[in-house]
């Protein structure tokens, strides 16, 4: 970290006990494209969708920014955070129909040149359960490690890592019946 770049912890102390809504949107702006692709990758795609939750994420990050008692990172509460509204949402829709990766924006889609290969790969996260999809976004599309996994989503490691080996192995065999090779 650079030394000009204010940490996250001093930022959160900065909007605790001054109430800076400055610090605060130093917070967001160096979260918002990892939450939202968090999120983005979570819905199969869903823009309109991810980018509502990933304002929830903040506004309930805000509200609660006195909790953070720092026993974890800043990215680690956030993204605790981020996964909690993501399955509010889930249980809100228990009873419609399940994510549909038809909904991928049609603006985004047509801007990208690997658009059939991102649409391939959201059709493969629809395949996974939830706390797959949750594990395998964080781990291989966030960078972040099994313990992080763990403290996020409040599964053992060795869980973490069943559900990572499983997310694999299904999208692997979604993957390759649909053209990839290995």
């Amino acid at each position: 970290m650079k030394t000009t770049q204010l940490s996250d912890a001093m930022l959160v102390a900065q909007v605790v006990v001054a109430h800076s809504t400055r610090a605060f949107d130093r917070l967001v702006r160096r979260y918002q494209s990892p939450v939202r692709r968090f999120f983005l990758n979570l819905t199969c795609g869903d823009t309109a969708l991810s980018d509502d939750l990933a304002q929830d994420t903040f506004l309930k990050a805000y509200t609660h920014l006195e909790s953070f008692g720092g026993l974890s990172g800043f990215s680690t509460w956030l993204y605790r955070i981020a996964y909690n509204v993501f399955y509010d949402y889930i249980r809100s829709r228990k009873d419609t129909d399940p994510l549909d990766t038809a909904g991928v924006d049609a603006q985004l889609s047509a801007q990208q040149p690997d658009v059939g290969c991102r649409m391939d790969l959201y059709q493969a996260l629809a395949r996974l359960r939830e706390v797959e999809r949750t594990c395998i976004t964080l781990y291989y599309m966030e960078d972040q490690s099994i313990e992080k996994i763990a403290a996020v989503t409040g599964c053992p490691s060795g869980t973490v890592k069943s559900h990572l080996a499983r997310a694999k192995e299904k999208m692997a065999k979604y993957l390759k019946e649909n053209g990839y090779d290995d």
